[in-house]
């Protein structure tokens, strides 16, 4: 049985430690070179109905989508390849690998993200994050869904948990109260998007980048 810590330290990925909306629009453009113009949005489409099916971000299966509804035209099938093999490390925020050894200093640190079994992972290994945290990864559909798994894997009297979406945070905090502190990340997205803020309860700590983390870090245990 896993010995419970005073406090661990608990990430996100996708626009907390890597910086995913800049994938994604070298992912599109690069559709579009291959296949055309417009492919790329046809793509776009395909992932959000893949999404709104299976209620994650499921990358590999839009490309499947996309295929088929584009009369199987063979030129799709090379396309998953170049996202499977994109230098993910190119894309890692700076200062986030430094933000990873500075918690691991202070406590276990673990990788907790959403998406699917395959694509993410192989993103995380390539973007050197899972080798970061020693193999610490956790990939939930909803990890705000997931507590007691977390709490199971990673037992612990509090948490700190740094992300990028704002909703994930209120939830978490609705659940663990005082033991969790928040740590919003103000990239991405979804961080800059306002409407993401309305009715959400304010983060306890809120950085600019995960650059910042570092020196923040003491002060949260």
């Amino acid at each position: 049985m896993v010995a419970s810590a005073p406090v661990a330290f608990l990430f996100d990925a996708d626009n907390t430690l890597l910086d995913n909306d800049r994938v994604v629009q070298r992912w599109v453009a690069s559709i579009d070179e291959r296949l055309g113009p417009g492919a790329g949005r046809h793509y776009r489409l395909a992932y959000e109905a893949v999404r709104t099916e299976c209620d994650y971000a499921d990358y590999l299966g839009a490309v499947q989508r996309a295929w088929v509804d584009d009369a199987r035209d063979p030129r799709w099938l090379g396309v998953a390849d170049f996202l499977l093999d994109l230098p993910f490390e190119q894309y890692v925020f700076p200062g986030a690998l430094e933000a990873l050894h500075r918690a691991r200093a202070l406590g276990p640190t673990w990788i907790v993200s959403d998406g699917d079994s395959v694509f993410q992972p192989r993103k995380l290994r390539r973007a050197g994050l899972w080798e970061a945290v020693r193999g610490n990864v956790m990939i939930f559909v909803h990890k705000e869904q997931a507590l007691e798994e977390i709490e199971r894997r990673c037992p612990a009297g509090r948490y700190v948990m740094v992300d990028d979406k704002l909703r994930i945070l209120d939830a978490m905090k609705r659940d663990w109260g005082e033991r969790l502190v928040t740590v919003f990340v103000e990239q991405g997205h979804y961080a800059e998007d306002a409407q993401e803020r309305v009715g959400r309860r304010p983060a306890d700590r809120t950085i600019r980048t995960i650059g910042a983390f570092p020196s923040l870090a003491g002060t949260l245990r």
